[in-house]
């Protein structure tokens, strides 16, 4: 694949960059942007705004997710850049945040995050979350028990009910939960686990997950996991 189409995350993923829309859609929430930049045709996404072809665009820091596959879209990409801020018209020349009707003001140049989302310049404190109470899945495994088994488990299907706390949609054609049960612990790596699914879900609710185990797992672009639980059925209960 030639460079100019496919360039490294640093060298744009890290500054953003800006151009003429000639292509956009809109999917599960998100709008995708096709963006000429005069010497590259980039495609970047976040959460949906209006947009037009023709509309010049700027394009805030991201992350390059390579050879992305859009389920929802069943199209293949080179590369997408995954961002907090799509900025329109003028204020993309001034490099000002597009704000979605009613939303306040957001000081400092910040760039408009999804509900959730943690800060790009400053580190977010995590939010915190009641596990008390959550019991175990009928015939199933807690978090820690998940990790304490994972070589044996690996390629079986377990259930595990849990807290979910954090949740990212769609991305890599994927939802992504983070769910705790109040077993395992921050220092031995093993409170958190993390599941692919197709179903929906909400920050805070307690969940029943049922998948496979896949251990040593490496999706590119950072996503590695020693232990995950991928194509779940996810029930909120």
């Amino acid at each position: 694949m030639a460079a100019d189409t496919n360039p490294p995350a640093a060298s744009v993923g890290e500054s953003g960059f800006s151009g003429k829309v000639i292509e956009t859609t809109n999917v599960a929430g998100y709008t995708y942007v096709c963006v000429d930049t005069g010497s590259k045709k980039l495609w970047a996404a976040t959460t949906q705004f209006p947009v037009r072809v023709g509309d010049d665009v700027r394009v805030g820091p991201g992350t390059a997710m390579p050879g992305y596959h859009s389920k929802m879209l069943n199209r293949d990409f080179d590369v997408v850049y995954f961002t907090g801020s799509i900025t329109t018209g003028a204020n993309a020349a001034a490099g000002a945040p597009a704000l979605p009707p009613g939303h306040p003001p957001i000081g400092g140049g910040a760039p408009n995050l999804p509900p959730g989302h943690p800060s790009l310049t400053t580190p977010a404190a995590p939010p915190t979350f009641d596990l008390t109470g959550i019991k175990r899945a009928e015939g199933g495994k807690t978090i820690r028990e998940i990790y304490a088994g994972k070589n044996k488990l690996a390629g079986k299907t377990v259930s595990v009910r849990g807290k979910v706390v954090k949740y990212n949609a769609m991305i890599m054609g994927k939802n992504w939960l983070h769910i705790r049960d109040g077993s395992g612990n921050a220092d031995d790596k093993n409170n958190d686990l993390t599941v692919t699914t197709g179903d929906g879900a909400t920050l805070g609710a307690t969940v029943l997950v049922t998948g496979l185990v896949s251990t040593n797992r490496d999706f590119g672009a950072g996503y590695k996991y020693n232990v995950i639980i991928e194509n779940a059925k996810v029930i909120i209960e």
